[in-house]
């Protein structure tokens, strides 16, 4: 499956419903785009694909631990 060349952006379906806390993130040829929605233009983080997928599938399994973070 090949990306489009414009990145069509969706919404994270965590974000919270207040206005405060908004994801999107794209998927690209090479991975995939995350941004910060009230930031359009603001910073982008380009994930690559398989990092990616085990990041959502950890997600999904509720395992929250992924990522190496603090908590």
């Amino acid at each position: 499956m090949t990306a489009p060349s414009q990145p069509t952006w969706i919404t994270s379906s965590y974000s919270g419903g207040s206005g405060t806390e908004c994801v999107e993130w794209a998927r690209v040829e090479m991975g995939t785009l995350i941004r910060d929605s009230k930031w359009a233009d603001g910073p982008i983080v380009r994930v690559r694909a398989e990092p990616w997928t085990t990041f959502v599938r950890s997600l999904r399994q509720g395992d929250r631990s992924t990522g190496g973070g603090a908590g």
